[in-house]
């Protein structure tokens, strides 16, 4: 059975499209392992550097529409290189979300209140995530930060379940 989660990045914007996970020019110049330098090198936020804030994190928190903009089957790729397994966010764009399960990747679709609620409680501490899919088919992350623990139910979809038993 699979295991998601680890470390935490928490990306407090919306609509992070595909060009900011990834320029397209690196996706038609480079092999898939030779990614790994250009993940969010175009994402700007504030206190945001790729350079130094993306190593060794496994889990990616952030707000509505991730993946959004032009559609590229192998962006997820950029993740998947880096070591990330799971994004976490209240939606995805169809076809970037879909193109995650394809590539092996966790795509986990969270109510914004919950989202909030992580941001407000973790995102200024080092954090730990872990994906759990329980017997009875619900599911949860919890989220880790210290002695401080909380989890947020979320309805793990056939997808979903499907990458567990891979």
């Amino acid at each position: 059975m699979k295991t998601f989660g680890g470390s935490v990045l928490f990306l407090d914007r919306s609509d992070i499209n595909t060009d900011e996970i990834i320029e397209a020019k690196y996706l038609e110049e480079l092999p898939k392992q030779e990614l790994e330098t250009y993940l969010f090198q175009n994402l700007k936020i504030e206190g945001f550097n790729p350079a130094t804030d993306v190593a060794g994190v496994k889990v990616i928190i952030t707000r509505e529409n991730f993946g959004c903009g032009s559609e590229r089957k192998n962006a997820p790729w950029a993740l998947e290189v880096n070591g990330i397994n799971t994004v976490v966010a209240p939606t995805f764009a169809k076809s970037f979300r879909q193109n995650m399960f394809e590539n092996g990747l966790m795509a986990i679709e969270i109510d914004k209140k919950s989202i909030a609620d992580m941001f407000r409680t973790f995102a200024d501490k080092e954090t730990e995530c872990k994906i759990v899919l329980n017997d009875d088919g619900t599911a949860k992350v919890k989220l880790i930060a210290g002695s401080l623990s909380k989890s947020y139910q979320f309805n793990a979809d056939e997808a979903e379940k499907a990458l567990f038993n891979k």
